[in-house]
């Protein structure tokens, strides 16, 4: 192991002190709308006073924002009104032959049906979906912060591993499938199946627990929105369906998403207002992850390759609360000659560890964005959102670990 650079000493302690910031929004709640977002600004003009606006513009130019630019694109389509109201009419259909009171059946299936959903929409329009149902249903009245917290911890967990069953849907999936030559029949024998009985058990332990304060769920809204004519619906599904296949080429997918902004300007009657500031904030706090996470390896490296594959899985897991899971599982596909044990530990403690925390999973900034003006100090709590977690995580290490 070589020694760190100047530069990559600065990385990591700006890296440390945005995260350090991240479990302490309760105290510095005032500054949680600048520093996390602006990480990367931080970690730019170290590098030009350091290394001079050369060496500082190469570095940017050698960081990869696909993510944050699709994430962007994808939250804005997949929260509008069409692509809403055809998520919600699927649930409540699937819902019908759920033997289960509504209400129940209802929450049980946004938190089980919709992440796994991910694995063919994408986790970041999962996350976005199950958010805004959430938030227009089980939190459109006042329940118990409990309730809050668990909800949003399976939310977070069951995304995280329920977009296991496809190489493209999953952020840490992402970035090593490629070169692994994983396809998805690979991964729904390797993680899917055993993603999907973690999350129908997660989603069915948290439904029979607060089973008392879900009949709501269940109602009808009290101002019913006009209804959203089909052809309206089939060309939203269009835009979203184009923007995931070509996720890995943002030239496309951005031009496609310009495309759809004029089509939702064109017919604005049928839109709710579109979520371009929560997209925002969470594409610019993952490209701050992406500036800062570059100058990381040269101590995250050293730590994954220093335990074997059974070790790999706890300390992936582990590691992923405090830095993007996609990070540690890109760090492994540099590193060649790996067992076939170590990448399929590598990846699955990545995404059994991906609802620990706001940072340790792409969507999760996503669903946070939508979800926290309904948590009191329109916060959600790094503790409280970590042990509401820790149950459903335990639940996916051991399905990965035993199934």
């Amino acid at each position: 192991m070589t020694s760190p650079t100047l530069l990559q000493i600065i990385g990591a302690t700006l890296f440390g002190l945005a995260v350090l910031h991240t479990f302490s929004t309760k105290f510095f709640e005032h500054l949680a709308h600048t520093q996390p977002r602006h990480a990367g600004i931080w970690h730019l003009l170290g590098e030009v006073g350091i290394s001079g606006k050369q060496e500082a513009t190469a570095y940017l130019d050698s960081r990869n924002f696909t993510e944050p630019l699709f994430v962007f694109a994808i939250m804005v389509i997949a929260g509008t009104r069409p692509i809403l109201q055809f998520a919600g009419a699927a649930v409540r259909f699937v819902a019908r032959y759920v033997p289960l009171p509504r209400g129940m059946a209802l929450y049980f299936l946004v938190l089980s049906f919709v992440p796994i959903l991910g694995s063919f929409i994408t986790e970041p329009a999962a996350m976005t979906l199950a958010a805004l149902m959430l938030r227009d249903t089980l939190f459109a009245r006042e329940v118990s912060a409990k309730l809050k917290y668990v909800t949003v911890g399976v939310l977070f967990v069951n995304v995280s591993i329920g977009g296991t069953l496809t190489p493209f849907a999953a952020p840490p999936v992402l970035m090593v499938a490629a070169k692994w030559n994983w396809d998805i029949w690979f991964m729904i024998a390797t993680f899917g199946w055993k993603a999907a009985i973690a999350v129908l058990i997660n989603a069915g332990c948290a439904m029979l627990l607060f089973r008392r304060e879900l009949g709501h769920m269940a109602a009808k809204p009290k101002e019913p929105t006009e209804h959203v004519p089909l052809s309206v619906v089939l060309v939203h599904l269009f835009f979203l369906a184009t923007v995931v296949v070509f996720a890995h080429h943002p030239a496309v997918f951005m031009g496609l998403f310009l495309f759809f902004m004029g089509f939702a300007a064109a017919y604005q009657r049928h839109q709710n207002p579109l979520i371009l500031r929560e997209a925002l904030l969470v594409a610019f706090f993952l490209a701050g992850l992406v500036v800062l996470g570059g100058v990381q390896q040269w101590w995250l490296e050293p730590v994954l390759m220093s335990m074997d594959a059974s070790a790999v899985f706890f300390g992936a897991t582990a590691l992923t609360a405090i830095t993007d899971n996609a990070a540690l599982t890109y760090l492994g596909s540099l590193v060649e000659g790996l067992s076939l044990d170590f990448k399929t530990a590598l990846v699955a403690g990545a995404v059994t560890g991906g609802g620990l925390t706001l940072i340790a999973n792409a969507p999760n900034p996503a669903g946070a964005a939508i979800l926290k003006e309904k948590f009191s100090d329109k916060t959600i709590h790094p503790l409280g959102l970590l042990i509401a977690a820790l149950p459903p995580t335990i639940v996916a290490v051991l399905a990965f670990r035993l199934l």
